[in-house]
């Protein structure tokens, strides 16, 4: 019968903090695995060491291997349940093959010294993750712990919020804790962005008490936007946005192509919608990258900007999840039969037409490449003052294709 792998935390100050009884069973292994760090707080163990580093599939292998004759025991910086092995361990091998005992995790100690409680804060980890998108996570929030690595140190944590105009948050810098070498300080963002760290640190950001943060919701108004002068035409209209992005049915970790994006508008949306997913804006008019970069950073969401002329440079971009083609420059058909063999089996994609011709050339498209079809023409009108009255404009009508694939289609094709 199979052992049971041991997953021991432990923190900074080494076997210093582990209680005897842990001890115990980290000298009695014939196997101890960890980071090279954990590793070296046992330089004379007698047992084999397995490092874990970089791919983890091929050291969870060789762990369930050993596990069926060999006393294992995995060290794990502080808490191996809070972005630890301790999950992938049981993932694989079940519940009934791992113990898992914690030792404080990093989060904690660094909340603990700030002197303030953490059950309402936002936690992100980006550590080997990249930083974007981290703007519209963590837009709104009061308090946020940011676990860091070498590649987002706290200078660049710094930088990347002063893009947003995130100025509402001072830092908490916690080093090294737990270790002689513990450091902690609070930070104005425009310091925090040239200072330097020890590798090990988290990094908590907290409101000001006098901040004065920008609130939007769904629909933003249309005057709100950076777009093109003198004339304002290239932005698609709050009430035709709102009903494009409900026929999208955006999730929160969707992938969103935005094609002919104009200013930006239904990127800056759709990145609200689906925080823990990607959008991508494809414009190819040189002259409205400035707005669509400016509306990204005043709305604070971090999309991807392309210049390009679709369908240019869509087969580089992930499978979407949602594609919204609100300007095509004449190429509807080439887009769509792009768009259609890349969306994921339960996506949609949702077409903006003016012109009856459009209309036509996007239903056609869709249904020859197996999809269903549902159209909505949206009339729509703002109420005016004249003079002690009110009079009502109208705005100009929109057709709304919303494409599917038929799932017979989709099961032929499997």
């Amino acid at each position: 019968m199979a052992k049971r792998i041991k997953v021991i935390g432990i923190g900074a100050d080494g076997r210093n903090g582990l209680f005897p009884r842990y001890l115990e069973w980290i000298e009695e292994a014939d196997v101890l695995a960890g980071g090279k760090r954990q590793l070296a707080f046992f330089p004379d163990h007698p047992g084999r060491r397995i490092l874990i580093c970089g791919e983890l599939t091929p050291v969870l292998e060789q762990l369930e291997q050993l596990s069926s004759e060999k006393n294992i025991v995995v060290l794990a910086s502080g808490d191996p349940f809070f972005y630890g092995i301790a999950s992938l361990l049981i993932c694989r091998l079940g519940s009934g093959r791992v113990e898992v005992h914690p030792h404080l995790s990093c989060i904690q100690l660094a909340f603990a010294r700030m002197g303030e409680s953490w059950q309402h804060a936002r936690i992100e980890s980006l550590h080997g993750r990249p930083i974007r998108g981290l703007a519209q996570r963590i837009d709104g929030q009061k308090m946020v712990a940011l676990l860091t690595d070498e590649t987002c140190s706290p200078s660049v944590i710094a930088r990347y919020l002063l893009q947003f105009g995130m100025t509402e948050y001072q830092a908490f810098v916690a080093e090294n804790l737990g270790s002689a070498d513990e450091r902690c300080s609070w930070w104005e963002l425009d310091e925090l962005a040239d200072a330097q760290f020890s590798p090990l640190n988290v990094v908590i950001l907290r409101w000001k008490k006098e901040a004065t943060v920008p609130s939007w919701c769904l629909g933003i108004e249309d005057g709100e936007f950076f777009q093109r002068k003198p004339e304002k035409g290239l932005i698609t209209k709050k009430e035709v946005r709102v009903f494009s992005l409900s026929e999208l049915c955006l999730r929160p970790n969707s992938v969103v192509w935005d094609i002919g994006a104009g200013s930006g508008a239904v990127s800056v949306e759709a990145a609200r919608l689906a925080p823990l997913g990607q959008v991508f804006a494809v414009e190819k008019n040189k002259e409205d990258l400035v707005n669509i970069e400016s509306n990204r950073k005043k709305f604070r969401t971090d999309f991807t900007v392309i210049h390009a002329k679709a369908p240019d440079g869509l087969n580089s971009l992930p499978a979407p999840d949602a594609v919204f083609i609100g300007g095509s420059g004449g190429e509807l058909r080439q887009i769509l039969q792009v768009c259609c063999s890349r969306l994921k089996p339960d996506g949609r994609i949702v077409v903006n037409a003016a012109a009856l011709e459009t209309l036509a050339r996007a239903k056609e498209g869709l249904k020859e490449e197996g999809f269903s079809v549902r159209i909505t023409l949206l009339q729509t009108a703002r109420s005016r003052p004249i003079l002690e009255m009110t009079r009502f404009e109208g705005l100009n009508p929109v057709y709304v294709i919303t494409g599917k694939r038929n799932k017979e289609r989709l099961e032929g094709r499997g």
